[in-house]
């Protein structure tokens, strides 16, 4: 007989700590913390701070403890079963200068959420590269190139040629509706907005920050348009927000409507799957060399054109 599945091992926990700025002075311990993490209720906060969880200068807090500027505030989060993720990535170039791997969908890059810890690709990375440090970070349900510096003196030299001009990131999609043009540029700027389901969420604003993409229309398909995304900005969600403001929304995108911001009554997160959209070129200057390199990972099935599918046919 098979053996049965093994229980899901708990990871270590995690601390989650705030500096208290003067506007958060004056809240009480709970009303920060219910209001920084809206996912949890009042009332689950004060069951966690009465059980020790949370601590005010290194002391246990009390719920009505009013806070001050410069206070430091951890919540010490006790061990907890993560949800499942896809828990495996492929190296794409390494030396001792930069490292770029392959990050599937639905495996978080980082830490984040109130759910993911050790399902990461940052934590899958650090059990090689122990002093591994993300350049850039993908969506949940965003999939390939992810660029890191393996050690800790990488960073600053690496961190200093991703920002360079010329640096390319280029990222093949499935968007709804067929563009007139076959490419076009997207200026809209990307803020903060209020969402109840988190407080705040990245959206088109006007008062948002200088945000660009140019799109090239690769093949126009029976159920949406297969495009490239050259992005010269790196806002929040920005491809899933500038697509949506052009009224081509990602297809099967659950957060994002036409306009780029949330569709009317909506309460999905930005990690929830069901849009494809892949990261599929990287191209940066060597921080060592000063070389031009390209990093790529190959899209997707479903984001590949009828030539990459049938090569040498028209």
């Amino acid at each position: 007989m098979p053996e049965p599945n093994p229980m899901p091992k708990p990871n270590q926990g995690a601390s989650h700590q705030d500096q208290i700025s003067l506007t958060e002075a004056g809240l009480t311990v709970c009303a920060h913390l219910a209001a920084k993490h809206p996912r949890a209720s009042a009332s689950e906060w004060i069951e966690r701070i009465q059980a020790g969880q949370v601590l005010l200068d290194d002391q246990p807090a009390k719920p009505t403890d009013l806070l001050r500027k410069g206070q430091r505030l951890v919540w010490k989060r006790p061990p907890w079963v993560e949800p499942e993720a896809p828990l495996a990535t492929a190296v794409l170039y390494e030396d001792g200068d930069l490292l770029a791997v392959a990050k599937p969908s639905g495996l978080p890059t980082l830490p984040g959420g109130g759910e993911y810890q050790d399902h990461t690709l940052l934590a899958l990375v650090r059990r090689r590269h122990p002093e591994a440090s993300p350049m850039h970070r993908l969506g949940r349900g965003t999939s390939g190139v992810v660029l890191f510096a393996p050690t800790a003196a990488a960073r600053k030299p690496l961190q200093k040629a991703f920002q360079l001009d010329g640096t390319r990131k280029i990222y093949r999609a499935l968007c709804t509706g067929h563009p007139l043009a076959d490419t076009f540029e997207i200026e809209a700027p990307i803020g903060e907005v209020p969402y109840p389901p988190l407080g705040l969420l990245h959206a088109a604003s006007e008062h948002g920050r200088p945000s660009f993409s140019r799109v090239s229309v690769l093949e126009r398909q029976e159920n949406g348009t297969l495009v490239d995304v050259d992005i010269r900005t790196g806002r929040p969600h920005q491809i899933r927000i500038h697509l949506a403001w052009a009224g081509h929304p990602l297809v099967g995108d659950p957060l994002y409507g036409p306009g780029g911001t949330p569709r009317p009554g909506s309460s999905a997160l930005p990690g929830d799957l069901g849009y494809l959209l892949h990261a599929h070129r990287l191209e940066l200057a060597h921080p060592r060399t000063g070389e031009w390199i390209t990093l790529s990972c190959a899209p997707p099935p479903t984001l590949r054109a009828f030539h990459e599918k049938h090569p040498g046919r028209r």
